[in-house]
């Protein structure tokens, strides 16, 4: 039961570095799931249309919920993003993606469609086991996770910078995160943050 506990480890303001980092303490896992859980926040139509061309089929939604001045239903989006004209798009806005996909198939073409929202990829595992750690790897918990556009686990504010954190048991393993910070040549840059 609960959640892991993130350690912020790199911070950037290039997104394509940040997500380097994070591929490079991804290989570390000694196991890693067959899926990546990846999202943004799309704040225009070119925006959503370029999501849309990376992660066809995906869904999207409403950033915030919305519903019905009458009957006080909940509304949803149904649109085809792809298809879907600009005047048609942007009485939407902002829309958000959420989608696990299979690791590997669009992860590189995520990045570079990132707009200037918020984003995020997830990529859990399970670290090997290291007798200088505090407590043994627990796949339920490990994983790397990039924010593009925030320095917050569970969604923040938007800053201009981008996080790499690391995963761990929900008890924190300080040492196992200096460890793995240290791989990519840097430093455990705050407290443990509530991870997944």
């Amino acid at each position: 039961m609960g959640n892991s506990r993130a350690y912020p480890v790199f911070r950037t303001s290039d997104a394509a570095l940040a997500f380097t980092q994070a591929k490079r303490l991804c290989a570390l896992l000694e196991h890693q799931e067959d899926e990546v859980w990846l999202g943004a926040e799309l704040h225009t139509a070119a925006d959503a249309r370029r999501m849309a061309a990376v992660v066809p089929g995906a869904s999207f939604d409403h950033l915030e919920s919305r519903t019905d001045p009458v009957t006080g239903e909940c509304l949803w989006f149904d649109l085809d993003v792809a298809s879907a004209d600009d005047s048609t798009l942007e009485p939407h806005l902002p829309l958000e993606i959420s989608e696990h996909v299979p690791r590997g198939s669009v992860e590189d073409r995520f990045v570079a469609a990132l707009g200037r929202g918020i984003a995020w990829m997830h990529w859990q595992g399970r670290w090997p086991e290291d007798p200088d750690a505090e407590h043994h790897p627990i796949a339920k918990y490990d994983g790397v996770q990039v924010v593009f556009h925030g320095d917050a686990v569970q969604i923040g504010e938007w800053t201009e910078l981008h996080t790499v954190f690391v995963h761990v048991t929900n008890w924190g393993d300080l040492p196992r995160a200096r460890k793995l910070a240290a791989h990519i040549g840097s430093e455990v840059l705050g407290e443990a943050q509530l991870g997944w």
